[in-house]
């Protein structure tokens, strides 16, 4: 990694499923920029191990529970974060899930309610409860998914739902500005404990690293240095987009 600059000294930040890939290495990459680093995910134990691993680069890091379809939770996470360093200024939401590889028309309907409530309706619910504490110059970063332009059949309706976050970016981007500016991140395949099924098969990764152009899969490094960027005042001209991070994958003009 390139020489660490301190861009967000003083900053707090919000990372949600943050105990382990992507969201970790986002948290991971703000504190050692400076940032208080508020990490969270659904076990104690998870957030316990990943909070020391943080503490032992000498980060300032807050670990909190939170599973984020959980009303309870997620205020707790805000008060919690605010409790402890009277404001918020970068909101990272991290957290997704996708239980189905069913086409969309066989897809159960508690499985589509937990998809939204947890891809799309979590992000919308926990800035509710975010914004009084945000900032002036604040940053809020989604994390959707190149399948978000092109759902695959494997996993379509997660596809869609993170289509959605590409929608939700621009409208919070305008409801939200001036103060806080609302951005997007679309990862490529990363080989992360989330996209497992997928990276460990040695015939389905050849698939992907030949769609991209830099032949090869993205890392979580290369996700942290995207958020980095989006939420620090390097981009402070930039809101409402979403930026595609993916090798050179196929995902618009």
């Amino acid at each position: 990694m390139t020489k660490i600059s301190k861009r967000f000294q003083g900053k707090v930040a919000i990372v949600t499923a943050s105990t382990q890939g992507i969201g970790f290495a986002i948290a991971e990459r703000l504190g050692l920029e400076g940032a208080s680093v508020v990490i969270s995910s659904r076990k104690q134990k998870n957030v316990d191990e990943a909070a020391e691993q943080l503490k032992a680069k000498g980060i300032q890091v807050l670990g909190v529970v939170c599973h984020v379809s959980n009303a309870q939770q997620r205020k707790n996470l805000i008060d919690k974060t605010v409790q402890k360093y009277g404001k918020i200024d970068v909101v990272v939401s991290n957290a997704a899930a996708n239980p189905s590889t069913e086409g969309i028309l066989e897809t159960k309907e508690a499985v589509l309610d937990k998809l939204w409530d947890i891809n799309v309706k979590a992000s919308i619910l926990l800035l509710k409860d975010a914004v009084p504490h945000l900032k002036k110059g604040s940053s809020v970063i989604l994390i959707s998914s190149i399948s978000g332009y092109s759902p695959p059949a494997s996993m379509a309706m997660y596809g869609v739902t993170k289509t959605a976050l590409l929608g939700l970016t621009k409208a919070l981007a305008a409801e939200m500005a001036p103060d806080t500016r609302v951005n997007c991140i679309a990862p490529g395949f990363v080989p992360t404990h989330f996209a497992g099924f997928i990276t460990e098969n040695d015939a389905m990764r050849g698939e992907i690293e030949a769609k991209t152009l830099l032949n090869r899969l993205g890392t979580t490094d290369d996700m942290a240095s995207a958020a980095a960027f989006l939420a620090s005042d390097d981009s402070s001209y930039i809101t409402g987009e979403t930026l595609v991070v993916a090798g050179g994958m196929p995902s618009r003009l």
